[in-house]
């Protein structure tokens, strides 16, 4: 691109949704690391997801991290999943985010994934009406726990719609409530990613980094700025307004823990998709990426 049209920004952070490299958190650690980065989004620890981990693992764990210098930025929940529709028990969500709240504060983190419940059978006016009641409550936990929840576009109601993420913030009207952009979710769920960023940039508080073909087989995920999402123009919007949080890859290429994908052997496919994000960055952004 014309040196006219790149940008000077302030150092861009960088991180990766851990078990996308690898289960072991070991490995998680050191694919961030061989990448030269200090930073790890985490959403499960050797095949156990966060909120299911015993005290004493757990414990482990958060040793481990400090140990390591690697910063916690994100701790992934399943609420609000494909998993989990908008009729299922409200207990189970107060439950888990209960739990990671703490565990986030344990680690020096402060923001929680979630999303808006895939529907099941209720009119549009009931689904929002659940799903705005119960992130309604969830948000009121991570506020007395001081974290902030980010709803993601990806499965539920205000998922693949931005005029309805818009409205689940305004409605809700908590500073404990954000959203997560995903770059490459659009053609798993049959949407624009750039048109679904573009009305809503300035709430973003957190980035996924991803991208994807959507083929007759199916969705195919590929390295960023490979695929058709506009990942590279959805990072120059984000900057251009300001956007100054994380950038966390999730390369979704053949190992994805929440499908039960096959599980990787080495952590390398994910430090070469973190080495073509950061070309892909080094085209974007003047100045240092540390």
């Amino acid at each position: 691109m014309p040196h006219s049209d790149r940008l000077t920004r302030p150092a861009v952070r960088r991180a990766g949704i851990g078990d996308e490299a690898h289960a072991e958190l070991g490995q998680q650690i050191a694919a961030v690391r061989a990448l030269g980065w200090n930073r790890l989004e985490l959403r499960s620890v050797d095949g156990t997801a966060v909120a299911d981990l015993d005290d004493g693992r757990f414990a482990r764990a958060a040793e481990q991290l400090a140990d390591s210098g690697v910063e916690v930025v994100c701790l992934d929940s399943r609420i609000g999943n494909w998993g989990r529709p908008v009729t299922g028990p409200l207990a189970e969500d107060v439950a888990e985010v209960e739990i990671l709240a703490r565990r986030a504060v344990a680690l020096g983190c402060t923001r929680i994934r979630v999303m808006s419940y895939p529907n099941d059978g209720l009119s549009e006016q009931d689904w929002r009406a659940e799903v705005l009641h119960r992130l309604a409550e969830l948000a009121k936990v991570a506020a007395d726990h001081g974290v902030v929840l980010l709803h993601e576009n990806c499965a539920g109601w205000a998922g693949t719609d931005p005029r309805r993420a818009i409205d689940l913030l305004d409605s809700i009207d908590s500073p404990a409530l954000r959203l997560l952009f995903d770059t490459g979710n659009g053609p798993a769920h049959g949407y624009s990613d750039y048109d679904y960023l573009a009305p809503l940039v300035d709430l973003v508080d957190h980035v996924h980094i991803k991208d994807a073909i959507a083929t007759d087989a199916g969705v195919r995920y590929v390295r960023p700025g490979q695929g058709r999402c506009r990942v590279a123009d959805g990072v120059r919007l984000l900057l251009a307004h300001g956007y100054s949080g994380v950038f966390s890859i999730e390369p979704h290429l053949t190992l994805r823990p929440h499908e039960s994908m096959t599980e990787l052997t080495d952590i390398s496919e994910f430090v070469d998709y973190g080495r073509h994000f950061d070309a892909l960055l080094a085209d974007i952004v003047d100045g240092p990426t540390p």
